[in-house]
């Protein structure tokens, strides 16, 4: 049986020995304008994420009345439906190529690990959760963190080891009109 040895870098090698990918003084256009862009690509993808919730609640709504209320036992399903349907969609858009939801997509904006790998489904599944949650518990503190940090990073990519970028395409053209 053949064991990996942490000399060949499979087995036993800690991930703290891995530099950060991007670096916010030596490649500033990686990080330009990510928030104010953030917070818009977040509107965009709550909408993506309410809006099917919604109509499935008037689809139940009229489905109540043609069942003379038995459709109405079905509201409780919303819950549950709006959270497993806005985990999907965070870890099928993050799990991507683009290693973006559709937000950040229109936003010119990518998520990597903070040693620069494209982010993967569990991943975006996890950054998801943690993002509910750590709003739910600390709102305000969430956003003040990136005010202080080279990165930008929030609360909960610090917690799940992201950091939001701008695309290869935006740091293309950020770099071309800096000359």
């Amino acid at each position: 049986m053949s064991y990996s040895s942490p000399e060949n870098g499979r087995i036993g090698q800690s991930t703290q020995d891995r530099p950060h990918a991007y670096d916010p003084v030596t490649q500033p256009e990686y990080f330009e304008g990510v928030l104010s862009r953030r917070l818009v690509a977040f509107c965009i993808d709550a909408v993506i994420i309410i809006a099917p919730i919604v109509l499935l609640a008037l689809f139940i709504f009229v489905f109540g009345i043609v069942t003379l209320s038995l459709g109405w036992m079905l509201f409780p399903v919303l819950g549950p439906a709006f959270v497993i349907w806005a985990i999907w969609y965070n870890a099928v858009t993050l799990g991507s190529p683009a290693s973006a939801t559709l937000g950040m997509r229109a936003m010119d904006l990518e998520m990597r690990t903070w040693y620069g790998a494209p982010c993967y489904s569990l991943l975006g599944a996890v950054h998801a959760v943690a993002f509910w949650v750590s709003m739910s518990v600390f709102t305000p503190f969430v956003l003040l963190v990136a005010l202080f940090n080279g990165r930008r990073r929030l609360l909960h990519d610090f917690l799940v080891g992201t950091v939001l970028v701008n695309n290869e395409a935006r740091v293309a053209s950020l770099r071309r009109s800096a000359f």
